[in-house]
């Protein structure tokens, strides 16, 4: 079904057409099916058929409010890898039938000093979010790839490189960026010695990217059942959180620490671990803050800091870098009717290491 609409600014009209969708309409409603609108391709414009979708853990956040402000009806969804079907009359980085890849994010001020720099994740405006942000073509909220398609302008739309497995890439566009970003801004190489805390969505990822960067890597984590899945995933040693004395064997030994945990935790025993001048870098949300001692940090020079995702530059380095290295995520394939399944075994840690969509089943 086609449709003509008018921007927020009524000076545009914009054809849309209805596609499939996942999403919900309310905090504490599931995750069903419903139709939204689709802006048909705008002359720099991609459309692409969604074929896999990874699932992240900001999806069940957002889905469920818990960071306060999402728009509803929301259609969660920012880890999308697909075929394109159309182009607009101006695209001059892809064609028909390539594969192609969107993250996090959709748009950007496109100049801001941030943007300019390839940083747009950091756009001094907002970017505008794969879902939950202001669609500035419709007048509405952005919906994700819990859906048939998705239309982004070719400057936020990725190249997937062929060697790589597609469902097993869509986690890439977040998980493999969120830590990837961190890895490579802390120069995390050959001679370094570098920990992960947490072995989950993200921890996962950040073992097998810092082992293809060259370094020694340590792996924390207070679950003994995971003990052989990250030696299998490449880590060097595998030290159990919960042991003082494994805990000590690395105190003050560590160039750099990527802190994957969303739980509340004891931060000041993974800063510890820092060698002088080291860093620990935070990529897990808690929800409740983290206390942290001043001679957690002053005796040794060390540094606590945050990171997010990388900019759409350093995104496509990143798919690239994976597939000179032939990484992907470790996936659970599902189908999108097991999606409120998949949340509340999100919520338990049950999966290893992310849920994957095969959209083909939106279509049934």
């Amino acid at each position: 079904m086609e449709a003509v609409r008018t921007t927020a600014e009524g000076a545009t009209r914009i054809k849309t057409k209805e596609v499939k969708a996942f999403g919900t309409q309310a905090a504490d409603a599931d995750l069903g099916q419903m139709n939204i609108q689709r802006r048909t391709p705008t002359p720099h414009d991609v459309e692409i058929e969604i074929l896999y979708c990874g699932v992240c853990h900001s999806d069940l956040h957002t889905a469920r409010n818990e960071w306060h402000g999402t728009i509803y009806p929301c259609v969660p969804g920012h880890e999308i890898v697909g075929r394109i079907v159309n182009v607009g009359s101006h695209v001059k980085k892809f064609k028909v039938g390539d594969s192609a890849a969107v993250g996090c994010m959709v748009d950007s001020c496109r100049e801001c000093q941030y943007c300019k720099e390839g940083l747009e994740q950091y756009c001094e405006q907002g970017n505008i979010q794969t879902y939950n942000s202001p669609d500035k073509h419709l007048g509405t909220q952005t919906y994700g790839g819990y859906s048939e398609s998705v239309v982004v302008h070719e400057d936020f739309v990725l190249r997937v490189p062929e060697n790589l497995d597609l469902a097993a890439t869509a986690p890439l566009l977040c998980a493999g960026i969120t830590t990837y970003s961190p890895l490579k801004h802390w120069n995390v190489g050959a001679g370094k010695k570098v920990g992960i805390v947490g072995l989950g969505g993200l921890g996962h990822m950040g073992v097998k990217l810092a082992k293809a960067m060259g370094a020694e890597v340590i792996v924390f984590t207070t679950s003994t059942s995971k003990v052989e899945d990250a030696k299998r995933l490449g880590a060097d040693d595998v030290v159990l959180s919960k042991d003082p004395d494994q805990m000590n064997r690395y105190a003050g030994k560590l160039h750099f620490v990527l802190d994957a945990v969303s739980a509340k935790h004891d931060i000041n025993e993974y800063l510890n671990l820092l060698r002088v001048d080291g860093s620990l870098a935070l990529v897990g949300a808690p929800e409740h803050p983290l206390p942290v001692a001043a001679f957690s940090l002053i005796p040794m020079r060390r540094s606590f800091a945050g990171s997010m995702i990388g900019g759409i530059p350093e995104t496509q380095e990143m798919l690239d870098f994976c597939g000179r290295h032939n990484i992907v995520s470790d996936i659970e394939m599902i189908g999108i009717q097991q999606i409120n399944e998949a949340y509340d075994r999100l919520l338990k840690g049950d999966v290893k290491y992310r849920f994957v969509i095969d959209m083909a089943s939106l279509k049934k």
